[in-house]
């Protein structure tokens, strides 16, 4: 099946709220390479954006503030799939994965927090 053909699928049962399962690592590893690769071709615009537009700390804030925001919101809807996943006795190995992910997310939301701080540190010392 073509790319744009499972993209549009994909897209329609997302509408409804129904998400794809693959059964096949090959599909699955095909899957996190499409999402890496396209990942990897829109950071080099990021990067670029970035450089032109953030000038000085308080740039940075509110951006830093949103991917906190979504980090969180996203480390608590795997703590909702972790608490489902050993509700139904899955996988020990993927309640272990997932408790890493959750773990790993709260982490994340700790660190982006610290640097939202940092913006206002920086911003009140003139840096």
């Amino acid at each position: 099946m073509s790319l744009a053909r499972r993209s549009l699928m994909e897209a329609a049962a997302a509408r409804f709220g129904w998400r794809r399962a693959y059964g096949d690592t090959t599909q699955v590893d095909a899957l996190l390479t499409e999402q890496t690769e396209t990942a990897y071709s829109e950071a080099a615009d990021h990067a670029a954006l970035a450089t032109a537009k953030n000038t000085d700390a308080l740039h940075l804030q509110p951006c830093v503030l949103d991917v906190r925001g979504r980090v969180l919101g996203d480390a608590l809807y795997l703590e909702g799939l972790l608490s489902g996943a050993r509700a139904r006795g899955l996988a020990p190995e993927l309640i272990e994965r997932l408790e890493h992910a959750v773990d790993h997310g709260h982490e994340l939301t700790v660190l982006l927090a610290d640097t939202v701080r940092t913006t206002t540190a920086a911003h009140a010392t003139g840096h």
